[in-house]
């Protein structure tokens, strides 16, 4: 036997079925003795590879480079089908765009086995939590002849419903055009501050200046109309005492 690192110690055993990382059924391969003892050769995964085990296992070691041939082919097969797959959630997040929480790579691979069908190893997934809004293209070791990527879009929470509706009336919109409700309403404020500005006066300020004009005007109004009412009474007052004068003269002349 030889020691693995971190002194563990290895045994030799004969591959019943695939084992992920391992190999495939017929292989000879060295293991973790625990891992050996306590785990595959009771579940009959794996058996010591002694020499009567090997007599026994000589036709799965024949067959084994055709199933490796045939799981490479599977592994790349699926890794085209899942290349460039979407995958959405909807999260809390801070209005700086971090998620209170994160989205793991076992929701990644339940969500994909949902959408897709397709059950992945959430270790394949090369990605650590994620915890911002936005798009992540994440990598899936996955087969030997593509890398494929998902696309993984993470919104806030409560824009999940108007996001996924977009969506699905066609329009193509990210995760950014979605603000948090509070940030959407500031801005609103700030463009009616903005218009308000613009035309030079607030609102309230211009419904008191036409109040006080219109008060002005009216007085104005009174003020010549009374200015025209005196002017009229005068120019009778003058009429009548020229009327007088020319009364007193005619008498004189008598």
């Amino acid at each position: 036997m030889k020691l693995f690192s971190e002194g563990k110690r290895a045994m030799k055993v004969i591959l019943l079925e695939d084992i992920y990382k391992h190999g495939v059924a017929g292989e000879v391969v060295n293991v973790a003795d625990g891992f050996a003892r306590n785990y595959l050769i009771p579940r009959k995964m794996a058996a010591k590879a002694t020499q009567g085990e090997l007599k026994r296992a000589r036709k799965l070691r024949e067959q084994s480079d055709v199933r490796r041939a045939e799981y490479e082919n599977m592994l790349n097969d699926l890794a085209r089908q899942i290349d460039g797959i979407e995958l959405i959630f909807g999260r809390r997040a801070a209005i700086t765009g971090k998620l209170f929480g994160s989205v793991t790579t076992q929701e990644i691979a339940d969500s994909l086995m949902e959408k897709t069908g397709i059950d992945i190893n959430r270790r394949r997934i090369s990605q650590q939590p994620l915890r911002e809004v936005g798009t992540h293209a994440v990598p899936v070791r996955l087969g030997t002849e593509i890398s494929p990527n998902l696309k993984i879009t993470i919104v806030r929470h409560d824009e999940l419903s108007p996001f996924l509706a977009a969506r699905e009336a066609g329009v193509e919109v990210a995760p950014e055009d979605f603000l948090p409700g509070e940030v959407a309403e500031a801005l609103a404020e700030a463009e009616e501050t903005v218009e308000s500005d613009a035309e030079g006066v607030p609102a309230a300020e211009i419904t008191e200046t036409a109040e006080a004009e219109s008060v002005v005007e009216e007085a104005v109004a009174e003020t010549d109309t009374t200015e025209v009412i005196d002017s009229e009474s005068g120019e009778e007052e003058v009429a009548e005492a020229e009327n007088d004068d020319d009364g007193v003269a005619e008498q004189a002349a008598e």
